[in-house]
């Protein structure tokens, strides 16, 4: 049984590395057809292939590792400059990278799943359009049965050579459900080995063995056509439990270039990575640092420090085209572990469990303060309060956890704007800023498909063919355009196009028909614009498979709401159009501000708050039917909530003014008194209480009352009134 949970637990990090490949090829492939001569993006695609090719078939998945192998060599092919990259091609690569993923959702959901005659078929084109690209005698058969062909690109000189691995398995190899004869197999599937020794020096006596334990070595020669890399590969999934030395072939400049290439991410001074790979001796770096010492000494303490590469170069000790290599691989090692700095891969469900511990932490910690407070001990209550400063702290780097920025649901765009505005014949750029913007992931995983929608009616929609672009005078090229920002403790999510924009007629007419707006009715244009998230409201004149069917900006709405968000939208005739998302950081705990209207306690959103203050009844007046106050000689838009509760207790002698704003609109809540701040812990309301529109969750308070929520956007809404729902004066109408 162990046995088994271990090898599941290595396939499931296998199936997430390899999606992460994925997604690391198809970046590359995007990138490409923006800039086909970066020789960075170019290695970065050939090596994702690879390690997909190669962890497929070290676990046994040969459908996948076959085909890969195919792409692989043109992949080959087009890094050495053979082919080049057109539109042809790519489209083809792309193809085959989504064929690689069903591929991969067929068999993580059944190991043992069969390939079905029309994927078969699928396979067989793409390998059929792949060979176009190949050497004649390199082109690979569609046969199921036929193995894959080597494509021979380096010198007779490396491929006579044989390379050198020397092996140590560890003791644990066994206990991870790994076999070392499975990984010295799978060389002889990338080349030969011509000559095998089994060291057997760590074998105890028998009274003294573990049959558990694991204590082979072996001495490989091997011949192939291959690189470092790819026979470090075939022992990827092992290396953590075994010594491997691999000795090249020769000992040329270009030798000394693959094992910088090759050197594991660590922090190595530029003296250390050389040394690590031969191309200087301990000696010789001792005497290059004395002499950089002995003349950093000697100059002017404002001068520039002497460099230790340059007294290499000047004593003749290596290469400039090794030591510019070397420099290299350390700007790329800072740069990685400035990006992965403590990075730890987590289940997500162990997340959400420690912050709902985190969360009953807080609501225990609110009760533990009041009663302290009602025994009049001053060293308890100093103690109480240390301990919940502690405990925001816990909540505050908790909640970090779950934080993550937007740019790769953004960047997961891309590759839908592409192949959309192919489809429809148009040419679009997205162009996407804060991307290190950080939100909750749950919030971000759920934004998905409402910003996809947006994304899909601006490319069928919004912006026009390349053709009609230019008899408008714009640039052939559409825009769409994402960015992310904080704005009053939340995220603001902005998608906008240089488009057509909304055309306020038809919406109108539609409007109309529907029974919406009474004809001849005067309504402000952002209220007409808003009315395009009803449900059913769709003014396409022709149903294509990207929209136009009535359903979309009614779900992008619903979603948003549902995430205690809301969304404005802009737009101008000719010149686009912006639609705005407001959301909260994260819905799990929150600020607030706490209130009391007669019997009950109300939560507002702490950054939604804007000034708390004494009114005088004088101050409001009653104007065209609406509430107003005199705030500073202007009139602000209120609301007693007392009435809109329809609270009978009896009405305080003062009442206090609770401005609060969400976006650019501001209004006022008129409460019987502030409360103070709360750290409120979201709990979600059942379905017996999903008709109240106005509360956005509950909270539980230290003394075990319940406090609901107030959702601010949409009491704002209703205050100005410009909610989409003309409902009566109660909670849940």
């Amino acid at each position: 049984m162990p046995t088994d949970y271990n090898l599941n637990k290595i396939k499931q990090t296998f199936f997430i590395e390899s999606r992460e490949m994925l997604e690391e090829m198809e970046r590359c492939l995007l990138e490409l057809e923006k800039n086909t001569d970066s020789e960075e993006t170019i290695n970065a695609l050939f090596r994702s292939v690879h390690t997909i090719k190669g962890s497929s078939g070290m676990f046994g998945y040969h459908e996948i590792e076959k085909f890969t192998h195919i792409v692989e060599n043109i992949l080959d092919r087009f890094r050495k400059g053979e082919i080049l990259m057109d539109s042809t091609l790519s489209s083809t690569l792309f193809a085959c990278h989504d064929c690689i993923q069903e591929l991969f959702n067929l068999f993580e959901e059944n190991e043992n799943s069969q390939i079905s005659p029309e994927m078969r078929e699928k396979m067989n084109d793409l390998t059929n359009r792949l060979n176009t690209y190949s050497l004649p005698e390199n082109k690979i058969p569609v046969n199921d049965n036929a193995e894959p062909q080597e494509n021979n690109g380096k010198s007779s000189a490396m491929a006579n050579d044989s390379w050198h691995i020397s092996l140590r398995f560890g003791k644990d190899v066994f206990r991870n459900a790994l076999d070392p004869y499975s990984f010295i197999n799978y060389l002889n599937e990338i080349g030969q080995i011509t000559q095998i020794v089994t060291i057997t020096d760590d074998i105890p006596k028998a009274e003294d063995m573990n049959p558990e334990d694991c204590y082979l070595g072996f001495e490989i020669n091997f011949k192939g056509d291959v690189d470092k890399k790819a026979i470090e590969d075939v022992f990827e999934f092992v290396k953590d439990n075994c010594e491997i030395r691999i000795l090249p072939p020769n000992s040329s400049i270009d030798k000394y270039m693959d094992l910088l290439s090759e050197l594991p991410e660590s922090s190595e001074q530029l003296g250390e990575m050389l040394v690590s790979i031969g191309v200087i001796t301990t000696d010789e770096l001792d005497a290059a640092l004395k002499a950089q010492q002995t003349k950093s000494d000697s100059t002017d303490k404002n001068a520039e420090k002497a460099l230790l590469g340059d007294i290499l170069l000047e004593q003749n000790i290596v290469h400039k085209q090794v030591l510019d290599a070397a420099l290299n691989k350390q700007q790329e090692i800072k740069k990685s572990e400035k990006k992965n700095l403590s990075t730890l891969r987590i289940n997500g469900e162990k997340i959400n469990q420690l912050i709902n511990l985190v969360g009953e932490l807080v609501i225990r910690s609110s009760n533990v303060e009041q009663l302290s407070l009602q025994t009049g001990d001053t060293e308890l209550a100093e103690s109480v309060s240390d301990m919940i400063r502690l405990i925001e702290e816990i909540r505050g780097s908790t909640m970090s956890i779950r934080m993550v920025p937007i740019v790769d649901t953004f960047k997961k765009y891309e590759r839908i704007v592409r192949d959309l505005s192919k489809e429809r014949g148009k040419e679009i750029d997205l162009i996407i800023a804060g991307g290190d913007t950080e939100l909750d992931k749950m919030l971000v995983d759920k934004i998905s498909d409402p910003l996809m929608h947006l994304i899909r009616n601006s490319i069928d929609h919004g912006i026009d063919t390349p053709e009609e672009r230019l008899r408008k005078g714009k640039p052939r090229r559409g825009t769409i355009y994402l960015n992310a920002y904080n704005e009053m403790g939340g995220v603001v999510i902005v998608a906008s196009d240089d488009g057509n924009g909304l055309d306020k007629d038809r919406i109108y007419e539609k409007a109309v028909d529907i029974g919406f707006i009474q004809a001849g009715e005067n309504i402000p244009d952002n209220d007409l614009f808003q009315l395009i998230f009803e449900p059913g409201f769709s003014t396409a004149r022709e149903v294509t498979n990207i929209s136009g069917r009535g359903v979309g900006m009614d779900v992008v709405r619903r979603n948003i709401e549902g995430l205690q968000g809301s969304v404005a939208l802009e737009s101008v005739k000719g010149a686009g159009t912006t639609v705005k998302i407001y959301l909260p950081l994260t819905l799990a705990i929150i600020d607030g501000f706490m209130v009391q209207v007669g019997l009950h306690h109300y939560v507002i959103p702490q950054e939604m708050v804007i000034e708390c203050t004494d009114i005088e009844k004088e101050k409001l007046m009653i104007r065209g039917g609406g509430n107003f106050m005199d705030l500073r000689g202007d009139a602000l838009p209120y609301m007693r909530l007392r009435d809109f509760f329809d609270e009978n207790s009896t009405t305080p002698e003062k009442e206090n003014m609770i401005v609060v704003e969400h976006g650019s609109r501001t209004a006022g809540l008129v409460v019987d008194s502030p409360k103070g701040g709360v750290q409120a812990v979201i709990k979600p309301l059942g379905k017996v209480f999903s008709q109240l529109k106005w509360i956005s969750g509950a909270t539980i308070l230290g003394n075990g009352d319940v406090a609901l929520i107030l959702d601010i956007p949409k009491l704002i809404q209703k205050i100005e009134g410009k909610s989409a729902v003309r409902s009566e004066r109660q909670i849940g109408n």
